[in-house]
């Protein structure tokens, strides 16, 4: 059976992005459902897969990291409207018995992501 991982990694301060709120949502068309919510660790993983058993379906989703509110925790300067507030990743499970795993490269001006394994 299939799952969907995730992790973040701060690059602006060389460390694993910790207490990042990560949001799940489902894309059909214009309409999204939010089917999860979750919070990284220390290690900048979640503690366990972010959609997984029977509800690892095919489909569109959404991943959005809370990643202004997260270097403001860190006591990085941001300004009023931050460049980054919440990053939004959207990408297509073609095969349900396959593991995705969606990591994110970010920092308060850029970020990076990809399918890892």
């Amino acid at each position: 059976m299939g799952q969907l991982t995730t992790h973040v990694l701060d690059t602006a301060n060389g460390i694993p992005g910790a207490e990042i709120k990560i949001e799940l949502f489902r894309v059909s068309g214009a309409e999204t459902q939010l089917i999860s919510t979750t919070t990284t660790n220390s290690d900048g993983r979640t503690n366990a897969p972010v959609l997984s058993s029977n509800d690892f379906k095919k489909g569109k989703y959404q991943l959005v990291f809370h990643t202004a509110d997260y270097f403001a925790q860190q006591g990085t300067e941001l300004p009023d409207v931050p460049f980054l507030d919440d990053v939004v990743i959207r990408f297509g499970i073609a095969d349900e018995s396959a593991h995705y795993h969606v990591p994110l490269l970010v920092s308060p001006y850029s970020f990076s992501t990809y399918r890892g394994s």
